[in-house]
């Protein structure tokens, strides 16, 4: 059970939204700190539908630092670097805390995104 938990996480957070949407409950509220809050399952998905389509206009270099897991809730720490042409556009530490329910659903997903200046 943890390890359906862990992976489901690890999915969402490299941006594989699609092999999780059926892991989102209802009422997800998904809460991307100082950004925006997405409520109820369909607002959850159209906003990784965005977020796909942005993934798919640039390449992608998604690292996983860390996971941790407990009972109910899974911890991702990690970095995304999204480049065109070669160039570097952004470079996000992220952390992203997930509360899952007993259906193992997602109920709530804490994304921390910090943009970082390569040198």
């Amino acid at each position: 059970m943890e390890h359906l938990k862990k992976e489901i996480a690890e999915l969402f957070s490299n941006g594989k939204f699609e092999k999780v949407i059926s892991h989102l409950s209802d009422g997800i509220v998904w809460n991307v700190v100082g950004e925006n809050t997405y409520t109820g399952k369909k607002a959850v998905s159209e906003n990784c539908q965005q977020t796909a389509e942005y993934f798919k206009s640039v390449q992608t270099d998604f690292k996983t630092d860390e996971v941790i897991v407990s009972e109910n809730k899974v911890i991702v720490i990690g970095t995304a670097e999204f480049k065109r042409d070669g160039k570097s556009l952004n470079f996000i530490s992220a952390c992203d805390v997930y509360d899952f329910n007993d259906k193992n659903e997602i109920e709530k997903i804490s994304s921390y995104c910090i943009p970082i200046k390569k040198k």
